[in-house]
């Protein structure tokens, strides 16, 4: 049985976490298929976006602790491969939007801080558990800590408190938390702007979103003043102008989009 369902329609591919059993603990049989299926949509020219949710009530519990434990001193834990999920949704070049309408621990924090856009239901409730068990929020820390304010992540990662999603969205871990019959309306808000987008300009944005300097601020402001120009002369750019000047959609835009 498929741990991960995925299905593309209208521009979007949705990466569906089917684990419900295990609480969509990640094994190193999920991360293969998700890491697979988040190969497939970025490889697809007809994806402009990625939703990331789930079955069942719990959308990720973190490791596969069962597996975790049969591992001692014979074999690698699943925690070794999950940077690779982390970094394969944080560099995709496709906007990823996490869907969480259920709790989320440790390594599925991770995921959601991953996420370009998070949308969680009220009702989620999250917790860095890892100093409960003996270990450390080390690997996730990658995605995670860009998102937090240093004073949550002190707390949250030294307490190991469970905490809802208002408080996710007040520090920062998701972009917005709605009532749990919201949900999918807002995530559908974020796609229907999201597939408007220019493939290529998305994903420019993104790597912007990602960019580290330590140039000065004219030497800052020159080089984004290149990037401009360059983007403005490319075709997307080009046909991107003349369709606002038209009044009509840009060719990118799939049909039937939200």
């Amino acid at each position: 049985m498929s741990l991960v369902r995925s299905q593309t329609e209208r521009g979007v591919a949705t990466l569906t976490l089917d684990s419900p059993a295990n609480r969509n603990a990640l094994s190193t049989a999920l991360i293969e298929e998700l890491l697979a299926a988040l190969a497939a949509a970025e490889s697809d020219d007809a994806v402009r976006a990625v939703v990331l949710t789930h079955t069942g009530p719990v959308f990720c519990s973190g490791a596969d602790l069962k597996e975790t434990a049969a591992a001692f001193g014979s074999g690698r834990p699943p925690v070794g491969r999950l940077g690779e999920v982390l970094a394969a949704i944080w560099e995709s070049r496709k906007p990823v939007v996490a869907r969480v309408a259920g709790p989320a621990r440790a390594g599925g924090l991770g995921l959601i801080a991953a996420a370009d856009i998070a949308v969680c239901s009220t009702a989620a409730t999250f917790a860095f558990s890892e100093v409960r068990i003996g270990v450390v929020p080390a690997v996730i820390s990658a995605t995670v800590l860009p998102r937090l304010s240093a004073r949550a992540a002190a707390e949250l990662y030294l307490t190991g408190a469970t905490f809802d999603g208002a408080r996710a969205e007040r520090v920062g871990l998701v972009t917005a938390a709605v009532d749990p019959a919201e949900l999918d309306a807002a995530v559908e808000g974020y796609l229907r702007d999201l597939v408007r987008g220019a493939p290529g300009a998305l994903a420019g944005t993104k790597e912007l979103l990602r960019r580290r300097t330590s140039d000065t601020f004219r030497d800052e402001i020159a080089t984004m003043t290149e990037l401009s120009v360059g983007y403005f002369g490319s075709a997307e750019g080009m046909e991107g102008i003349m369709a606002f000047r038209e009044k009509r959609d840009p060719n990118w835009v799939p049909d039937g989009a939200f």
